[in-house]
């Protein structure tokens, strides 16, 4: 039976002529597989079939958002997932160290190997990367209407939303219960939880030196003023963070975060959704293989 090759014609940065590049990459890898290019809604039904068949991989072409929806269908089944780097920031190829030549990384196809990695879940929603309330949110409602409305470009439009969103800046009141025992309230404007342990000092922010360590990455901004929140980023990212700039709980496996507004807007892999609180994560240890270099 041929693996599955899924293109998010919607999704990525790749170029119009992506399929056919794809096309050439897999013949001249010698790969066995049939390439499908459609919207973003069909990905994951096309996923869900493969996966059913017992097809010997699925892969996805696309940026992390569509990587994530594929990832949650196959996680649980025998059935791996390839990554195809389409995306503008690829962090979960990235670090996976999956090349991000589209050439090389259909290569890994044919020569790589598989390897469980973690899944992160959020009311059933699994992710690849990471889930975040608070500012994030809404600086991707924001980018995202930029980009539909005016065209602009994912990167600009991410930095236009981030100077409005300061504007906008407000605080959650969160209640949080920890591997269901250990309970906190927090005032936050921003609660971000990661499928394993993000790095938080240049040049190794937002990257991952390992995806199969079974904990969440939870961390907390503490209730700041715009100026004070911006220069306790900073400070993380140059690796002198105060203890007053933010929270960060460890070894979690299992998150509950309660508020008394009945949904909260939470950005999950780069995509925004209002989901009902109150928001339960979980990780799920080793859940989904993956094909990667040797």
């Amino acid at each position: 039976m041929q693996g599955l090759i899924i293109l998010n014609k919607g999704g990525g940065s790749a170029g119009d002529d992506v399929e056919e590049r794809v096309r050439a990459a897999v013949a001249d890898a010698g790969l066995d597989a049939e390439i499908c290019a459609v919207e973003g809604a069909e990905c994951a039904r096309r996923a869900t079939a493969a996966r059913d068949d017992g097809r010997p991989f699925v892969a996805a072409g696309g940026g992390d958002g569509t990587i994530s929806s594929v990832a949650g269908i196959l996680a649980g089944s025998e059935v791996p997932l390839a990554v195809l780097p389409l995306g503008t920031l690829n962090h979960f190829a990235r670090d996976l160290g999956i090349p991000t030549e589209l050439e090389e990384a259909v290569a890994v196809l044919k020569t790589g190997h598989h390897r469980p990695v973690d899944v992160a879940e959020v009311n059933g929603r699994v992710f690849i990367n990471n889930s975040a309330v608070g500012l994030y949110p809404l600086m991707v409602l924001d980018r995202e209407a930029q980009q539909k409305r005016l065209g602009r470009s994912k990167k600009l439009a991410m930095l236009v939303a981030g100077a409005r969103t300061l504007v906008r800046f407000r605080h959650h009141r969160l209640r949080l219960t920890i591997n269901d025992a250990e309970q906190a309230s927090v005032n936050t404007p921003l609660l971000f939880v990661g499928n394993n342990d993000y790095a938080l000092v240049l040049p190794e922010a937002g990257k991952r030196q390992t995806l199969d360590d079974g904990r969440l990455c939870v961390m907390v901004l503490r209730s700041q003023s715009r100026a004070g929140m911006v220069a306790a980023i900073l400070r993380a990212l140059v690796g002198r963070t105060r203890d007053d700039d933010l929270i960060r709980l460890d070894d979690v496996t299992r998150l509950r975060v309660a508020s008394s507004r009945s949904h909260l807007a939470v950005a999950t892999d780069g995509e925004t959704e209002h989901l009902e609180s109150p928001l339960d994560y979980r990780i799920w240890p080793k859940a989904l293989q993956v094909i990667v270099p040797q």
